[in-house]
């Protein structure tokens, strides 16, 4: 079983990875749709927030319905990957900003089908060393989050319907390939209809801190990850190079992840969460010099926050399987996601309008807030007793 697990885990993250590229799949073009379109800055950030916005509705009516739990997780993986590669495909045939954005809206829904229940397929893999397993399904979503930065820096730029289609296609392989993954070992069965469970998942203290750290940790993320190419290109005056530099930047947290994972299951999801967070709160704001930074040195900096700015999502879902109710995981990571991804709307909106007042110089400095009151409830959970359940114990 050993070797079957690691193999089921690889099968997961390699359709992860192909799934997540349609998140950002308008974004790395918004720059080109933009001018398309005619889009103001505000509408051009809309094409990031809608997705965000129907991850949460579809991940909260996942959630009610506790379709993680009742659904065989691969089957809903697979379905609502094509769904959502359709809906990618349908933004470049429309060609217009309202069916686009209703579109990338239908996007978000889908994906809360796909993030998820990846994560509860690799879960069912691994008892012990789930931060590692977990770690590498959301390591895996990084890097495809960023295949459409990369898709545009080696031939999208002015092309925008090539990064699009290119990211459905993929979407669709990975849902195939999610088909393959067979239900671990530690999978709980199908669970009944119980709205009550949802009830039962926001009451839990120890699971409430968990997701006041993720909440934290998402006010940062999605920001940085929408905006570090608006950054890049004020900062370098090189649209290509910025495409790479996105790229870069995010799918560096996919090393970081993975690194994350395997250190918190030896010293203790807490430790990591919080020394990852204080980590990245301190780039927010190193981000005010480095604005003037050469590009030899700016880069590396921006590569370096990649990596850690990602590295504890992980862990704050890994805490959740591990205090919450066993029959209801998929349930509480489904509501997790969808509060965590709510927040992430007004990060990702509020950075250019503060740009457009102060410059990018000084966009990602509030940013930092998010991550120092995360690390507090992280620094909360560690001193309760139900902590020693997690991996590491009060560590």
């Amino acid at each position: 079983m050993a070797d079957g697990k690691w193999r089921m885990l690889a099968l997961v993250a390699v359709a992860e990875l192909l799934a997540m590229s349609l998140w950002f799949s308008a974004t790395a073009v918004g720059p080109d749709l933009a001018t398309r379109w005619a889009l103001s800055g505000t509408e051009e950030a809309l094409l990031t927030s809608a997705v965000q916005v129907g991850f949460v509705v579809g991940a909260l009516v996942s959630a009610g319905l506790t379709l993680s739990d009742t659904v065989p997780p691969r089957y809903l993986f697979a379905g609502s990957a094509v769904a959502g590669a359709a809906c990618t495909a349908g933004v470049a045939l429309g060609d217009a900003f309202l069916p686009a954005l209703a579109l990338r809206l239908s996007t978000g829904m889908a994906l809360a089908g796909v993030y998820p229940p990846g994560m509860k397929l690799a879960a069912g893999w691994f008892r012990g060393g789930r931060g590692i397993a977990i770690g590498t399904v959301v390591g895996a979503l990084t890097v495809g989050s960023a295949l459409p930065h990369l898709l545009r820096a080696v031939g999208g730029v002015g092309d925008p319907f090539r990064v699009l289609y290119g990211a459905a296609a993929l979407a669709v392989v990975g849902g195939v390939l999610a088909l393959r993954v067979r239900p671990g070992p530690y999978q709980a069965p199908a669970a009944p209809f119980d709205p009550a469970a949802t009830v039962r998942v926001l009451r839990d203290r120890p699971t409430l801190l968990a997701n006041v750290g993720y909440f934290g940790h998402m006010w940062e993320l999605y920001a940085v990850w929408t905006w570090v190419p608006a950054y890049t290109l004020a900062a370098t005056g090189d649209a290509v190079l910025a495409s790479l530099v996105a790229f870069g930047t995010i799918a560096a947290g996919g090393v970081g992840s993975v690194a994350a994972g395997a250190l918190a299951d030896r010293v203790g999801r807490t430790t990591v969460t919080a020394g990852s967070m204080v980590a990245s709160g301190t780039a927010c704001l190193l981000a005010v010099p480095a604005f003037g930074w050469p590009v030899v040195v700016l880069v590396p900096f921006l590569l370096l926050w990649g990596l850690v700015v990602v590295a504890d999502s992980a862990q704050f879902s890994a805490c959740v399987t591990e205090l919450a109710e066993e029959s209801y995981v998929g349930t509480a990571l489904t509501l997790q996601t969808a509060v965590g991804f709510l927040l992430t709307i007004g990060s990702i909106q509020m950075t250019p309008v503060l740009a457009a007042a102060v410059g990018w110089r000084w966009a990602f400095a509030p940013l930092a807030v998010g991550p120092a009151l995360g690390t507090l409830a992280m620094l909360r959970l560690r001193g309760l007793p139900a902590a020693a359940r997690l991996a590491g114990g009060r560590g």
